[in-house]
């Protein structure tokens, strides 16, 4: 039975702020969830979005109601949890902690049946997961400047073996339009990806679609506002790059809403945030009975990128063929030692390649030790 679950709120101040098309930061913040049985037994998650408002969620609404619950009853927790608060949070922070819970949960029931989370998940179909860097961020340079250092940045993982990058644009036309091309001019070769943050209006995402076309690029990812999902529709009939949005959607109906309206061709649900990694399941199926692929959106720290990397691993590709791409992983190549320097075990990376751990569980461990150099708030229920 579950006896306590603690929540660990994580602040690191930058020596550099970087940017997107909305705004820059200065600290990076996560939130990460430990559930611990009467056996002794740990599991960790990690919660993407606002950590102190997601920390509060848990402590005070969620935590109560899984104190004395079987572990080994993952989705009847999700389902219970779900109830309790489906009057006022369908979508939202809550069901960001909620998918927090949930990773925690998998990772548990994982080490108590010593099995690793991709086997829970149906069992894993590749042992290795191509990986594809994200990075070239925005400083506060001049527009010359900026562009020479995303060029050199992107070599930077070329080297480390990373096969595909994936961009921000939504700076401003003209600079997007300059640095898509020379990305493809610099790296002929390599498999690029473009994520405006939902920066664009609809016509503003034509016309950077249409050079997107032009240079080939794998895929356009939120290029337009959540808010309007009908958009996503016209943009893809006006446009052959395909498109890719969903880490600001949640559940499987939110999904379902999402894919419905058409002009969606990857789905990218963050597992940290969607609703945890057994709603992941449940909207890579929903995506499946639309003919879509889903590809995860990770981000924040090695709990996150071991959820994704566990779900890419059984992934498998609609609608199937002898020779088909691979799915990729989502690395985050930007400063973040809460991801790199925090763990005691941490995912593995070689080439540009993730290794799918075997461990029972998710496969990496938090330091506690240095967990404590960053943690602003601790809580336990």
């Amino acid at each position: 039975m579950i006896r306590s679950i603690r929540t660990y709120r994580l602040q690191h101040k930058l020596e550099e702020s970087f940017g997107f098309s909305q705004w820059h930061y200065d600290t990076r913040n996560a939130l990460l969830v430990e559930i611990v049985d009467d056996s002794g037994a740990i599991g960790w998650g990690e919660c993407y979005g606002p950590a102190e408002v997601t920390q509060s969620a848990i402590q005070s609404f969620y935590a109560p109601l899984l104190i004395g619950w079987d572990p080994l009853k993952n989705e009847a927790a999700w389902q219970h949890c779900w109830r309790a608060s489906l009057d006022f949070s369908r979508k939202g922070i809550m069901m960001g902690a909620m998918s927090g819970i949930d990773m925690a949960m998998l990772d548990l029931k994982g080490k108590l049946l010593n099995v690793s989370v991709s086997e829970l998940m149906g069992g894993r179909l590749r042992d290795e997961v191509a990986s594809y860097a994200t990075g070239m961020y925005f400083r506060k340079v001049s527009e010359e400047n900026l562009l020479q250092m995303i060029l050199e940045e992107a070599g930077s993982y070329v080297d480390q073996g990373f096969r595909a990058l994936k961009i921000k644009v939504g700076k401003n036309i003209d600079f997007d339009k300059k640095q898509i091309r020379a990305m493809r001019d610099r790296f002929p070769d390599v498999r690029l990806m473009a994520d405006s943050n939902h920066a664009y209006d609809l016509c503003e995402a034509v016309e950077i679609g249409r050079v997107l076309d032009e240079c080939k690029y794998a895929w356009f990812e939120e290029p337009l506002s959540p808010q309007h999902q009908g958009l996503f529709r016209q943009l893809a009939d006006k446009v052959d790059v395909p498109i890719a949005t969903g880490e600001c959607e949640q559940t499987r109906w939110g999904f379902q809403d999402l894919l419905c309206k058409g002009g969606v061709h990857i789905a990218q649900p963050d597992l940290a945030y969607c609703g945890g990694p057994t709603e992941a399941l449940k909207i890579r199926a929903i995506a499946s009975s639309h003919g879509i692929n889903t590809i995860a959106h990770a981000w924040g720290t090695m709990l996150n990128l071991a959820s994704a990397t566990h779900f890419l691993a059984t992934n498998y590709i609609e609608p199937g063929r002898a020779e088909y791409c691979e799915p990729l992983l989502e690395v985050d190549r930007t400063p973040n030692p809460m991801r790199d320097e925090m763990y005691k075990v941490g995912l593995e990376i070689r080439d540009g390649v993730a290794i799918v751990p075997t461990a029972p569980g998710l496969g990496v461990e938090p330091d506690r030790a240095a967990m404590k150099q960053f943690c602003v708030q601790e809580t336990e229920r």
